[in-house]
C-alpha cells in the first residue's frame, strides 16, 4: 500500500482525526497510525513498568511514566454503566494528563516519542521510495517481458508461417513432381503405344511386301517355265532344220579357210623363191637388219651413259637432303641469286658468323676453318671432322658456315635415310660419292645423326642391307682425297664402328651454352626477331624495353637450354607479339612465354629414360 504524499494539514504531528468512512483514526497525512509507533509505545510503557495494559493515549503514557502503575482491579470487578460503557478509563486518562502536565519528564518523553516517530517516518519514506523503485523496475521488467513475449510470439508465428509456407511449397513441389511423373508416364505409354503401332504397321508392310514378292516370284517362275517349255517344244519341232543349217555353215567355212591357206602358201613360196634367187636383195636385207640391231643397242648404251653423266653433273642424289651446289635448271630459274652467290667473297674467319660459342671452342673452330680453306687452296687432301654433343648446339650451322666460307660446296645427308632404302642403299651411296667427285670446288658432306647407320658391326644387330651399306661407305672413304670432306655429327659417338673412328681425323665437342653465351644468344635473337624482323614484317614494339637486367634474368632462367631452344624461345616471343592487335609485347608477356617454354622442356625431360637423361646432363656439364 502506497502512502499519501500530501502536505500535512496541521503542524501538530500528534493530532489525529477519525476517518468517518473507514471507521478508524488517521493522522494529518491521511494515513492510519503506524504499527511501529504502537509497538514502540508498548515497549516504552512496558519499560516504565506501566503493567500489562497498554496506554490508550499520550496522557496515559505520560502518567504511566510519571508514577508507578497502580494495581489493576481483579477481573470482573470493573464498573460498568447501564449502557455498557466504563467511564473509569476516561477518568484515569484525565488524571494521567493532569499528572503528566505536572511531571518534570513529560516534555522529554514527548520529544523522544516525536523523534522516534520521525525516524520511523523517514524509514518508511525510504522503504516507500524503494518500493516505488521496485514497482517501476517491476513495471519495466513486465514491459520487457511483454516485449520479449511478443517478440517470441512473433518469431513463433513467423517460424510457423515459414514452416507452413515450406510445407505448402513441398506439397506443391510434390504435386508438380507427381504431375510431371504422371505426364511422363502417360507420354511413355503413348510412345510405347506409338512404337507398338509402328511395329505392327511395319510388320504388316513387311508381310505384304513378302507376299507380293512371293507372288511376283511365282508369276515369274511360271512365265519362265512356260517360255522354256515353249522354246523346248519349238526346238524339238525345228531340230532337223537347225542341224542341217549348221552342217552347211561348217562346210562353207572349211572350204573358205582351205582356199585361203592355199593362196597364202603359194604367194609366200613364190616370194621366198624369188628373194633367194636374187643375191642383191638378200645382201641388202641382211645389212639393214644388222644396222637396225646395232642402232638399238647403241641407243640403249648411250642413253644410260648420258643419263648417268647428267645425273652426276646436274642432278642431286636422293640421299642428299640439302646442298649449296646449283644446277643448270636452278641457274635458269634464279639467275640473280646465282650471280650474287658467285660474286660474293668469303673469308674463312666468317665460318662462325652469327654462331655464339664458348671462347675456347670458337678459337678452335676458327683454326679448323682457316685450315680447311688453306687445304682447298693448296689442293691438299681434306681432314675428316667429328662434331659431337647435345642436339641444338650449332653443329649443322657450323658445318654450313665452314663449307661456305672455305670455298666448298656442302651436301647434307642424314643417317636415318639409309635404312629405308634397303638393297638400294649401296647404289645410292655410290651415286652420292660419284656426284661429289664431279665438283670442281670440292664438297663438304655433312652426315647428320651418323650413329643411325655407322654402328658397330661386332656388337650391334644390324640387317644385311645395313651392313652392306656400311661396307660401301667405308670403301668410298678409305683413302684421303681432295674431292670431298666428311663432317660427322652425332649425339652418341661411342656407338660408331671402329673403322669409322679410324677415318675421323679431328673431334670437336659442342656443349650447352653457359651464362655468357646464353646472354649473347638472347640479345642476338631479340634483335633478330623482335627489334629488327624480316623486311616486310610488321614492326614489333617492346613496351618496357630490354635492358641489361632483363637480359641477365633471362640468361639465368634459361639454364640448360640449347642454342636451338633459345632460338625457338625468341620465335615464340615474336609469335606472342603478333598475337596482339598492335604487335606489342611487355616484360610480363616475355616472362610468361619463358615459363611456358621451361614447362615444355621439363615435360620433354620427363619423357626421357633415366640413362639418357643422365647422359644428357653429363654432356651439358
Amino acid at each position: 500500500m502506497l502512502y499519501n504524499t500530501q502536505r500535512p494539514r496541521s503542524p501538530d504531528p500528534l493530532s489525529w482525526e477519525a476517518d468517518p468512512e473507514a471507521g478508524q483514526r488517521r493522522d494529518h497525512w491521511g494515513s492510519p497510525p503506524f504499527n511501529c509507533f504502537h509497538n514502540y509505545r508498548a515497549e516504552m510503557f512496558a519499560s516504565w513498568g506501566g503493567g500489562k495494559k497498554e496506554p490508550a493515549s499520550l496522557g496515559e503514557m505520560a502518567m504511566a511514566a510519571a508514577q508507578p502503575p497502580a494495581a489493576s482491579p481483579p477481573q470482573g470487578q470493573q464498573q460498568q454503566s447501564v449502557h455498557g460503557f466504563d467511564p473509569s478509563a476516561l477518568e484515569r486518562a484525565a488524571k494521567a494528563a493532569r499528572e503528566l502536565d505536572k511531571s518534570p519528564n513529560a516534555k522529554a518523553g514527548i520529544q523522544a516519542i516525536l523523534a522516534a516517530e520521525s525516524t520511523k517516518q523517514k524509514e518508511h519514506e525510504s522503504e516507500r521510495a524503494k518500493f516505488q523503485a521496485m514497482q517501476q523496475e517491476l513495471a519495466i521488467r513486465r514491459v520487457q517481458e511483454e516485449e520479449q513475449s511478443a517478440s517470441r510470439t512473433l518469431e513463433k508465428q513467423t517460424q510457423h508461417e515459414r514452416q507452413r509456407a515450406e510445407y505448402k511449397d513441398q506439397l506443391e513441389r510434390k504435386r508438380m513432381v507427381d504431375q510431371i511423373n504422371a505426364q511422363r508416364h502417360l507420354a511413355e505409354e503413348e510412345r510405347q503405344k506409338a512404337e507398338q503401332s509402328l511395329a505392327r504397321q511395319e510388320e504388316i508392310r513387311r508381310k505384304t511386301l513378302e507376299h507380293e514378292a512371293q507372288l511376283r516370284q511365282q508369276t515369274e517362275m511360271a512365265r519362265i517355265k512356260a517360255e522354256t517349255e515353249g522354246r523346248i517344244t519349238q526346238e524339238r519341232k525345228n531340230h532337223d532344220l537347225i542341224v542341217e543349217k549348221k552342217k552347211l555353215e561348217a562346210k562353207e567355212y572349211r572350204e573358205t579357210v582351205l582356199e585361203g591357206i592355199k593362196l597364202a602358201g603359194s604367194t609366200i613360196g613364190t616370194g621366198i623363191q624369188e628373194f633367194v634367187s636374187d643375191r642383191t636383195k638378200l645382201a641388202n636385207t641382211a645389212g639393214v637388219v644388222t644396222l637396225v640391231a646395232f642402232g638399238v643397242y647403241t641407243a640403249r648404251i648411250s642413253t644410260g651413259v648420258v643419263g648417268r653423266y647428267v645425273e652426276s653433273r646436274l642432278g642431286k642424289p636422293s640421299l642428299v637432303r640439302d646442298t649449296s651446289r646449283t644446277s643448270l635448271l636452278h641457274m635458269a630459274k634464279n639467275p640473280y641469286s646465282t650471280i650474287r652467290k658467285l660474286l660474293e667473297s668469303h673469308k674463312a674467319e666468317d665460318a662462325l658468323k652469327d654462331i655464339v660459342l664458348e671462347p675456347t671452342l670458337e678459337s678452335r673452330l676458327k683454326r679448323v676453318a682457316v685450315s680447311t680453306a688453306n687445304t682447298k687452296r693448296n689442293r691438299a687432301p681434306y681432314r675428316h671432322l667429328l662434331l659431337h654433343g647435345p642436339p641444338g648446339t650449332g653443329k649443322t650451322m657450323f658445318a654450313k658456315g665452314l663449307a661456305r666460307d672455305s670455298g666448298l660446296e656442302y651436301a647434307i645427308m642424314t643417317g636415318g635415310d639409309i635404312a629405308p632404302l634397303g638393297k638400294d642403299a649401296v647404289t645410292e651411296i655410290h651415286k652420292m660419292f660419284d656426284w661429289a667427285r664431279t665438283s670442281r670446288k670440292g664438297v663438304l658432306i655433312f652426315v647428320d645423326e651418323a650413329d643411325a647407320f655407322l654402328r658397330k658391326r661386332s656388337t650391334e644387330r644390324i640387317s644385311e642391307d645395313m651392313r652392306n651399306a656400311l661396307n660401301a661407305f667405308l670403301y668410298r672413304t678409305g683413302e684421303a682425297t681432295d674431292k670431298f670432306m666428311l663432317v660427322y655429327a652425332s649425339n652418341q659417338p661411342e656407338q660408331f664402328d671402329w673403322a669409322i673412328n679410324d677415318r675421323i681425323d679431328e673431334m670437336v665437342e659442342f656443349t650447352l651454352p653457359s651464362f655468357d653465351e646464353r646472354r649473347r644468344m638472347i640479345e642476338q635473337y631479340i634483335h633478330k626477331y623482335l627489334l629488327n624482323p624480316a623486311p616486310g614484317s610488321k614492326h614489333i614494339v617492346v613496351l618496357d624495353g630490354v635492358d641489361d637486367a632483363t637480359l641477365n634474368a633471362f640468361a639465368h632462367a634459361t639454364e640448360g637450354f640449347s642454342g636451338r631452344e633459345i632460338s625457338k624461345l625468341a620465335i615464340a616471343w615474336q609469335a606472342a607479339a603478333y598475337g596482339n592487335e598492335n604487335a606489342t609485347i611487355d616484360d610480363a608477356m616475355l616472362a610468361k612465354v619463358l615459363e611456358e617454354s621451361k614447362d615444355s622442356k621439363r615435360q620433354k625431360m620427363s619423357w626421357i629414360s633415366p640413362a639418357d637423361a643422365e647422359k644428357l646432363i653429363k654432356n651439358s656439364s
